[in-house]
């Protein structure tokens, strides 16, 4: 566990763009990646060959467009890196995402510069920021990360 955090005021959005999924077919784990320049979407599993490929079209509030939705969005598949805490859901979209809440919540001293109210940290619910918290967060991280 480290003593000091430096916050880097990334946004959900910075680790949307690779997110680690369950594969549809054999429910290891995959990659689900997005291109929004090119508007498509992949879904590659390492593990059975599953390779899926869809354009960014989604339906939402009744419009269809290309959103900029996290890679998941786009094959309606689970988050590798969820699981129940208490009466939520802690989650990470990647490794990258999954080590900075990590390095985040093992922080006991965590530090903010030039906050803009829209970065990830700020946007996290109640229990990611509370002390009370920390060591059963920090045992699920490692649960994940194992899993």
């Amino acid at each position: 566990m480290q003593e000091r955090f430096q916050d880097q005021n990334f946004r959900l959005k910075d680790f949307q763009e690779e997110v680690a999924v369950a594969c549809p077919k054999c429910q290891k784990k995959a990659l689900a990646t997005v291109n929004y320049e090119e508007k498509k979407a992949k879904l590659t599993c390492t593990h059975c060959g599953f390779h899926d490929v869809k354009d960014t079209l989604l339906t939402h509030l009744g419009y269809t467009a290309n959103y900029k939705a996290d890679a998941s969005a786009y094959f309606d598949v689970e988050t590798w890196y969820l699981a129940p805490f208490k009466n939520d859901f802690f989650f990470a979209y990647n490794e990258a995402h999954l080590l900075y809440l990590e390095q985040y919540i093992g922080a006991k001293l965590r530090e903010h510069k030039d906050r803009s109210h829209f970065t990830l940290l700020e946007k996290l619910p109640k229990f990611y920021h509370e002390a009370k918290n920390r060591e059963p967060l920090l045992k699920l991280i490692d649960k994940l990360k194992n899993k």
